[in-house]
């Protein structure tokens, strides 16, 4: 069973083998142009991936104060996936093409479902391509006969607005800040209409953790730069936030595959926490 990573060569050793059932989940996206991940996907994806769209499957509802991808209905989500035909123990892969950033937070989801045979394709469908494997276009047809994935007892931790608040009044746990070094400054903000950062919060961008090709560094490399950013304080007294709940999931992934586990996401993240005036905002490195 995967439950971080899985490489291409392990990925097609598994299709081809048959004998573990396993579902693909292409969730290539674009901030800029939300419709650019699913054309991408109708131009060519790995054999028999589905595709799921962040805005719309990946997320719920906005009303304004929640941020700008809030967690989806679990219940709405477990029955998506059951349509694509994960079951109980299916291998599920999920991938994209920027580098897991929108990969990590589908794997993020199965966790929060209770689901745990669920990982990232290093290196993403470029890694794919690049080992000389082929890729399909069009739509994968859905299963005619829908999987039996429940919802179970979470495997991930979260918190809220009201807890993070809290820590701010009595600091026991570090928030982790995913985004880019200048927008956790403050600087050149174009998603969320208040730049800044949560006051006490570090920064990780999550793009560091990935080599030059866009595979993830090795496991003792990133339990190094991450015992840095955290210091004395265990990945549980971690609280990952990036802009949206999206990016923060690599982190977590990344903490995982470290061997650092028990970290917890603030979904709503900075857009949830500026759409209150009212709650303080800092800036500078």
């Amino acid at each position: 069973m995967f439950t971080t990573l899985i490489s291409s060569q392990d990925l097609r050793a598994l299709r081809d083998d048959g004998s573990r059932h396993s579902v693909l989940i292409d969730c290539s996206f674009d901030l800029a142009n939300a419709a650019a991940g699913r054309e991408a996907y109708h131009l060519g994806h790995l054999p028999g991936a589905f595709y799921l769209h962040l805005d719309n499957e990946l997320s719920g509802e906005k009303t304004g104060t929640n941020g700008r991808h809030p967690l989806p209905d679990p219940n709405t989500l477990s029955a998506r996936l059951r349509v694509l035909g994960v079951d109980e123990d299916t291998q599920v892969i999920a991938y994209d093409a920027q580098g897991g950033m929108y990969a990590a937070r589908a794997w993020w989801l199965l966790r929060w479902l209770g689901h745990s045979a669920v990982a990232v394709l290093d290196g993403g469908k470029n890694a794919w391509v690049a080992a000389g494997l082929p890729l399909e276009s069009g739509n994968t047809p859905e299963p005619e006969t829908p999987g039996n994935l429940t919802r179970k007892a979470s495997l991930v931790a979260m918190v809220d607005t009201d807890a993070v608040l809290a820590n701010l009044a009595n600091p026991t746990r570090l928030v982790v800040d995913a985004r880019a070094a200048d927008r956790f400054r403050g600087e050149n903000e174009t998603l969320d209409p208040v730049g800044g950062h949560i006051p006490g919060a570090a920064n990780r961008f999550f793009k560091d953790n990935l080599e030059g090709n866009g595979s993830f560094k090795p496991a003792s490399a990133l339990r190094q730069e991450f015992g840095q950013v955290l210091g004395s304080k265990p990945a549980s007294e971690a609280i990952m936030q990036c802009g949206s709940g999206v990016t923060a999931c690599h982190n977590l992934l990344a903490l995982e595959v470290a061997g650092m586990p028990g970290a917890a996401l603030y979904p709503g993240s900075w857009s949830e926490w500026c759409a209150d005036p009212a709650r303080p905002v800092a800036s500078g490195s």
